[in-house]
């Protein structure tokens, strides 16, 4: 005799309710996912990539994997950890050094972006960074924060 499962289309929205539900449960008071969590996600993904080239290249100890896997574990502790105050404090310290460099990387390819139709400059004064039109030769810049006037070639 052969037995034969119909799926129906209720039953897969009713699977798909009970593992969302599961999950929602399961995440009660645990801290969850932040900016640290990630970032360590994103650096066992790398740490793996980077594995499987040497080992492509240099068959050897997979040093970088066990490292790859430790972080991936780490950060998945992280996000179903229950002391919410220290992970937290965790992803305040992170953010405090993590912040400085993606503004600076954010900036760096936004000005990047803009060389063809923009030129950068300094105030000699205060050091504000300046943007003015390319093409326009000779220009008079004002500062708009110290009120700085100076000849630049654009």
């Amino acid at each position: 005799m052969e037995v034969r499962i119909l799926r129906t289309k209720h039953s897969a929205v009713y699977g798909g309710i009970m593992i969302r539900n599961f999950l929602r449960n399961l995440m009660i008071g645990r801290y969850g996912p932040d900016h640290l969590g990630v970032a360590m996600i994103f650096l066992s993904l790398i740490l793996t990539m980077v594995h499987l080239l040497v080992n492509f290249l240099i068959n050897s100890f997979p040093v970088l994997l066990v490292i790859s896997y430790l972080v991936a574990g780490l950060a998945f502790y992280r996000i179903l950890s229950k002391n919410i105050s220290r992970r937290r404090s965790e992803n305040d310290k992170f953010i405090r050094y993590w912040w400085p460099i993606m503004t600076k990387t954010k900036n760096f390819i936004s000005k990047q972006k803009q060389r063809k139709t923009f030129k950068f400059f300094k105030c000699p004064s205060c050091r504000n960074n300046l943007r003015v039109p390319r093409g326009k030769g000779k220009i008079y810049v004002t500062c708009p924060k110290c009120g700085e006037r100076f000849t630049k070639k654009t």
